[in-house]
């Protein structure tokens, strides 16, 4: 399952039934679980540990050297992958800038082509990442979070689950979870309802996570205000004290509302 035109370090470790197409290239002490697919010219680099069932397409850079001033020439950079991800065509994910740290991508994430995960990313599970976008260091993409084409997270934004960022976003602050952000500067474009009516939302859930946001953007008080005109009117569920955690522990701010016309 190993093209003789390929190189596979011999320091390499790969998992049952993994197939390395012609012309890839791994390196020493990379990890690959079972049933992976390595394409022709993707390269796959040290420090690299891979889950099973992912497929790494063509001209992939996996465990790129960090492109952070910070990072130490020679030092020991990681990158972790959990199963079940589609890495397509162009991407490049770098690894950690610090020793100890990863960059970290979960379980069934499709990552498009010309993306770029940048050092010490913590993306969770089942995230969708369009073509051309750019993630920068030390971002955190929580679960179900979807990043349209061309969209660029700025350093240290922590993106919230089941968020849509529309195309070409520019995101220099956190973005609460079920939103949809749109527009430049990028803002609050209401709640991301057809997601959430895919996962069996309740109707009533939903009015809760719409009013919570209309108390957060459209009310006429500050951001701490408004958390606790949360906790006064609305209903507590798993969706509303996960928004509420969410707001309270961000340490940059979340986006704003969309200005009026």
């Amino acid at each position: 399952m190993i093209s003789p035109l390929a190189f596979v370090d011999p320091e390499a470790r790969l998992g049952n039934n993994v197939e390395v197409k012609p012309f890839a290239y791994i390196e020493k002490g990379v990890e690959i679980g079972d049933n992976c697919v390595i394409m022709p010219h993707a390269s796959i680099l040290e420090g690299t540990k891979m889950g099973s069932n992912n497929i790494v397409y063509q001209n992939s850079v996996i465990g790129a050297t960090p492109q952070d001033f910070h990072f130490q020439e020679g030092g020991k950079t990681r990158v972790v992958i959990g199963d079940n991800n589609r890495i397509r065509e162009n991407v490049v994910i770098a690894g950690s800038s610090y020793e100890g740290k990863a960059t970290t991508i979960g379980n069934g994430n499709f990552l498009m082509d010309k993306v770029h995960i940048c050092h010490d990313v913590i993306m969770h599970d089942n995230c969708i990442v369009g073509i051309g976008v750019s993630i920068a260091g030390e971002s955190e993409i929580d679960d179900c979070a979807i990043q349209s084409t061309g969209a660029v997270i700025q350093q240290h934004v922590h993106v919230g689950r089941y968020s849509l960022i529309q195309s070409g976003c520019r995101v220099q602050k956190d973005v609460p979870p079920y939103i949809i952000l749109g527009g430049n500067p990028a803002s609050y474009h209401g709640v991301n309802a057809f997601i959430l009516k895919h996962l069996n939302t309740t109707d009533r859930i939903l009015r809760h996570i719409a009013n919570t946001y209309r108390l957060i953007y459209q009310g006429n008080f500050s951001l701490q205000d408004a958390v606790i005109k949360i906790r006064e009117q609305i209903p507590m569920s798993e969706e509303i004290e996960h928004i509420v955690a969410f707001i309270e522990s961000s340490k940059h701010g979340i986006v704003h509302r969309m200005k009026d016309n």
